[in-house]
């Protein structure tokens, strides 16, 4: 974790380290053993299909957590985040292949919001094949 950011020094427009997430079809299995999420949509490409999708798809919970982790990261505690919504645009397609697909996440503070409580609103972008698979993605965050 890096060192906690200070309020006093955080203007709105501010960009967070964007990161870039690899994810493989073993990563998938890996989270649905730690999720409990064992739906075929996330590791069998006919049943993917037979529902309309491409190909198997990442879970969105996992895609969510990925995008957190810019946020946390920055903010130097998990604890920080104080509210995180998101809404799913498109889901992350991951090929059967080893390079699988790439999440790509940034993020800014969007906005100074309560002086006294040290929080700030954080707007995250993330993207998969240059395409948005999160919308609304915010992040309330208490700084130090």
């Amino acid at each position: 974790m890096t060192a906690k950011i200070r309020y006093e020094d955080i203007e709105p427009g501010t960009q967070l380290p964007p990161r870039s997430f690899p994810v493989t079809r073993a990563t998938l299995v890996r989270y649905a053993g730690a999720s409990g999420d064992f739906n075929a949509i996330h590791w069998n490409e006919r049943a993917a299909k037979e529902v309309g999708l491409p190909d198997v798809i990442a879970h969105g919970m996992f895609t969510m957590a990925e995008a957190a982790r810019v946020v946390t990261d920055w903010a130097g505690d998990p604890g920080a985040v104080l509210e995180y919504g998101v809404r799913f645009t498109k889901p992350v397609v991951v090929p059967n292949d080893e390079t699988g697909a790439l999440i790509e996440v940034s993020a800014k503070v969007a906005a100074k919001l309560d002086d006294e409580a040290r929080t700030v609103r954080v707007d995250i972008t993330a993207t998969s094949e240059g395409q948005k698979v999160l919308g609304m993605a915010r992040a309330v965050v208490q700084l130090s």
